[in-house]
């Protein structure tokens, strides 16, 4: 069996979409990638997650291909290496169909950054990708929804930086989020919903909830990610 170790790290993050409560049924998927070979594990098809072993992980190569596994990979297996293909800095990928993130990505409407929970772990708005065209859905679909999550973060107008805003809500799915490994991309996905809950509370409360200030943006992030952070302990 190949990348053993990164095979139980993908499982391991797929099951704690379950313990966080992120998922309903089978609705979400996490992979994590192995740069030095170019091979993704992630998340077999339609499995229940109680079930799941590191042996039902399946290896894709950054096309998408099978390289190693009995089973079919998650449908959105294109959406996965797109990321991967797109953003140096991933190293893993967690899609959910988490309530309030999803309900966000329903409406269409972007995720502001209305207080310091939310500038802990994005550098801004959780953006939303517009939608797609019927050719994209008819012909690519899932490596289309990868496509429109990269045009959103590259646009020339408007360009965000992936490591910075680790999250999108897809137009009238759901959310995808993403991390150093698969481990961050699921800590991340649970810093969304969170977010998610927040402001919809936020704005059912004032209806126009007030954004927070750049400056303390700026600064709640960058005491976590910044380079003179000094959140947490030293490793």
């Amino acid at each position: 069996m190949r990348l053993p170790d990164l095979r139980q790290a993908v499982c391991d993050a797929n099951k704690a979409l379950v313990e966080h409560g992120l998922v309903t049924l089978t609705w979400g998927n996490v992979s994590g990638i192995d740069r030095a070979s170019g091979l993704v594990a992630i998340k077999p098809s339609g499995v229940a997650y109680d079930e799941m072993g590191l042996e039902h992980m399946v290896l894709v190569d950054l096309e998408g291909q099978v390289v190693e596994g009995d089973l079919r990979p998650s449908s959105d297996t294109p959406t996965h290496v797109a990321l991967y293909r797109a953003f140096e800095t991933v190293g893993g990928v967690t899609h959910t169909h988490s309530t309030h993130a999803t309900v966000l990505s329903q409406c269409r409407v972007e995720l502001p950054c209305l207080g310091t929970t939310h500038a802990d772990h994005f550098m801004g708005t959780v953006p939303v990708t517009r939608q797609l065209t019927a050719d994209e859905v008819a012909e690519a679909y899932e490596a289309n929804t990868g496509r429109v999550i990269i045009e959103r973060f590259t646009a020339a107008d408007f360009p965000i930086e992936p490591a910075e805003v680790p999250a999108v809500l897809v137009a009238g799915h759901a959310p995808f989020c993403w991390g150093r490994s698969a481990a961050e991309s699921v800590k991340n996905a649970v810093a969304l919903e969170a977010c998610a809950r927040m402001a919809v509370l936020s704005g059912v409360l004032t209806g126009d909830p007030t954004r927070l200030e750049p400056h303390v943006l700026k600064k709640h992030h960058d005491r976590k990610h910044g380079p003179g952070a000094y959140y947490g302990q030293k490793k």
